[in-house]
Formats: structure tokens, sequence, C-alpha cells
């Protein structure tokens, strides 16, 4: 009875409404919850808009569409919410007695908009191209070690080297840019909390455990990480480096971002005909068989219905989806307890392969035909370079003190907008807002401008 007190007194305490930034108050009544506030804010934020051209998988653009970052995130967190919903009302039924009348709100309709609008931003501080994006990034500074790396503390250092798209997404979502608001976006605390997948500074990453695989808030964003994992009950699992167990509402957002971009890209890979109509339709029934939950002769049948092979892929896709979705939710109560304690560590996607070897096959057969396909690698490997030269371009340039820059050098940073520039702050500040505008910017933007210094392409824009 003392486990079951200690664990519902926790479910009153895992979510909170606090803001990042300065608490303004609104003259107009809102029909909004603060937590549906965050998925507006979100979705009508540029740097949401900007994932609109930053590549999921495949090239952008192409004579047939395939899903980019914004497409991606969209669909992420419609499964998101109906986790949300789902896991909500499990908590209700099984925790009602012990549950406050603000928790039961919170859990009947708060947790589905936390966990959509979390999905939504989870992919915010993904650079252009991907994780060769992020590689340049790290790769640069790793290069570059014997100019750079005297200017920062041994945290500031490893913050450069592992960069990282999670913590990235923390400072997107929080940083206040030179002449920008307080807070970022302004989100509530519940909503950062469940997009941090790894919640360690650079410092405490560790590839043997799964909430310190990689990190998740850079030291510029600390204090506030701190102030989030306070507010929403996370429990630290060291203070030095700083490292803490997941929230439990991210298993969710992992789950619904692991479920969509497994099968989706099966999809899209088909429609570009990179795999054959057979092989994708055969894994997709193959896995839907393997869970269980729909009755696959029935399945079978209804796909017979349709003709056209991309409809059919559509149809396999969308029960797919389902029957990972239902089979995550099982996984999520049936270790709930363990989840809510810290002691859980297999992600609920990776749990679904152990319980469902087609799964697996699917994941091999996608790592060895579509991530591997040469369209695929020419990308990452342009990207790769395109990002690597602009920081070349910006970061020794910034680093200087103002007396001792070259002409070139002082052309270079003027091409920095402004709110990028923190030219009274330390090398790691200024050096930041440099990651802030390169790390922001959009395949094009990137391809273009980089172009355009290296004298590939020169003429006026307006």
């Amino acid at each position: 009875m003392t486990g079951f007190t200690a664990l519902t007194m926790d479910l009153n305490k895992l979510y909170s409404d606090t803001r990042t930034g300065a608490v303004m108050q609104s003259a107009n009544i809102d029909v909004r919850t603060d937590f549906q506030r965050d998925f507006d804010r979100i979705i009508f934020s540029s740097s949401f808009r900007r994932l609109q051209n930053k590549t999921q998988v495949f090239p952008l653009p192409g004579s047939v569409f395939v899903h980019n970052r914004l497409t991606h995130s969209l669909e992420v967190a419609s499964v998101g919410r109906s986790l949300g919903t789902l896991i909500g009302d499990f908590i209700i039924k099984k925790y009602a007695s012990s549950l406050s009348d603000q928790s039961k709100g919170f859990f009947n309709y708060g947790l589905s908009n936390v966990i959509s609008s979390a999905c939504l931003c989870h992919d915010i501080g993904n650079p252009a191209f991907g994780h060769s994006g992020e590689d340049a990034i790290s790769n640069f500074f790793i290069k570059n070690e014997s100019s750079l790396k005297s200017h920062f503390s041994k945290k500031e250092w490893l913050d450069f080297i592992n960069f990282e798209g999670n913590a990235n997404a923390i400072r997107v979502l929080t940083h206040q840019q030179n002449g920008k608001t307080e807070g970022g976006m302004m989100l509530t605390y519940s909503t950062l909390s469940a997009i941090a997948k790894y919640p360690c500074e650079s410092e405490g990453s560790s590839k043997d455990f799964t909430h310190r695989k990689k990190f998740g808030f850079f030291q510029s964003e600390l204090k506030t990480f701190s102030d989030v994992a306070t507010a929403t009950s996370m429990i630290r699992d060291q203070t030095d480096p700083l490292v803490y167990f997941r929230h439990p509402f991210v298993w969710l957002v992992e789950a619904a971002d692991d479920i969509c971009y497994n099968i989706i890209d099966l999809e899209d890979a088909h429609r570009l005909g990179i795999i054959g109509h057979d092989e994708c339709r055969d894994l997709l029934v193959a896995l839907i068989g393997s869970i269980g939950i729909d009755n696959i002769a029935k399945v079978k049948k209804r796909l017979d219905n349709f003709r056209d092979k991309n409809d059919q892929v559509s149809y396999l896709r969308a029960k797919a989806i389902y029957s990972l979705t239902m089979k995550s939710k099982a996984i999520y109560e049936d270790h709930f307890e363990a989840i809510l304690d810290g002691s859980f560590t297999t992600p609920l996607f990776n749990q679904v392969k152990k319980e469902c070897p087609a799964l697996q096959l699917i994941t091999d057969f996608s790592i060895e035909n579509i991530y591997n396909h040469r369209s695929v690698l020419e990308i990452e490997n342009a990207g790769y370079n395109v990002m690597y030269e602009l920081l070349m371009h910006f970061v020794p340039p910034i680093i200087k003190d103002k007396p001792s820059r070259s002409k070139s050098e002082t052309k270079a940073i003027k091409l920095i907008p402004s709110q990028f520039l923190y030219a009274e702050g330390s090398k790691y500040e200024m050096v930041m807002g440099v990651l802030d505008y390169v790390s922001g910017m959009t395949d094009n933007y990137a391809t273009d401008l980089y172009r355009k210094i290296k004298g590939i392409d020169i003429g006026m824009t307006i």
C-alpha cells in the first residue's frame, strides 16, 4: 500500500503549467488550456515552419513528394495524441482514488496535448541535412581542436564536439535570442520535459544507459532545464555531471517518433521505387500479423479490394501504425511503475521488437536498402560538406577579438543576422550564436549561402 501511495503522489506532481520566461497575464479570456496553447505556439513558429525544408531521409524536392521534417512531425504528433489519450485514460481508471481533481483533469485532456505538442517539436533542433548536419558540426570542432579548444571550458567544449539535435531543441524552444522575447517560445515545463530523451549534460552522456545515450541540454540551458526537471518531479540520477532519469512522458513521444519513421520511411521508399512493391507489402503484412492486434485474415481480404499499389501500401501503413500504437500502449501500461521510478530502461519500440520479430526485419531491411541507398548517401555527403564549410566561414572570425579580425572576417560576421550575435558575451555564447544561425538553416538556405560564399553563385539578391 505504501508503494501505491508514493506512486500516485508522484502522479499529482508530474506536470506543470509554468512557462519559461517572464509571466505575462493576458487581458483576454482564452478558451484554450495552457497545454493547447503550447501546440499552437509551436505550429505557428518560424522554427517549426522551417522544418518543411529540412530533409527527413530522401532528397528534397523530388518528382514524387516524400516526407520532410515538418510532415513527419505532424504525423508523430497525431500518433502521440492518441498515445496520450490512451495512457491518460489508463491512469485515471487505475489510480483515480488518489488523484487530485486537477490531476484527473490533466490526465483526461491535458496529457494528450502535452504529448502531441512535444511530438510536434521533437525535431525542431535538428540542423539541415539531419544527422549528417549534426556530424558536420561535431567534426568541425574535433578537427579544429588545436585552434579552438583553449577558448572554452571542458564542459563547453564537450557541447561542441558532441553537438546534439535533442539538446539544440531545448535551446531553440527556451533561449532568448538577441532582441527577442525572454524564454523563447515560453512553453510549459510539461511539454519541455516530454521531449528530453537524454536528460543530462554532455559530460554525463554514456552509451551504456538509455537515458544517457546522448545528451539533452547545453551548458547555456543547464539552469533552465534544472528548473523544468524540478517542477515536473524528474528523478535526479547524479549531480555532477547533471543527469536525470527520463520523465514518464518521454517514452510516449519517443514511441510515436519510432513508429512513424520506421513505417513511413518504408512507404516513402516504395513510392520512390527504391524498394519493390511485393517486398514492402510482405514486410508490413508480416508485422501486422506478428503483433496480432488486427485480424490478419481480414486485413488480407480488405487488401485485395485495392487495385492501386500505393493505396495498398497506404492501407497497410495505417494498420501497422495502429498495431504498433496499441502494442506500445500495452507495454507502457505493463511497465508503468518501473517507468515512474526510473528503473525501466528499454525504449518501447525496442521492447516491441523483442516481442515481434517482424519489426526487427523491417529495421534491418531499411538499414540495408533505404538508409544506405545511393540517393540518401549523396545528400548526406553533400550536406555534411555544406554545413562544415559554413562553420569554417563563421566560427574562426567570431572567436577572434574585434581588432584582430581581417576585413574578410569582419565581412563574414556581417552576414550573420543580429539576433545571433552576442558581442558582449563569452566566446562560448558567441559560438553558440553562430550554431543557432547555422543549425536553424533549411537545406536550401544553407546550400544557397554555401554556393555564394564559395563563389559558385555570384549575383545580386534583393
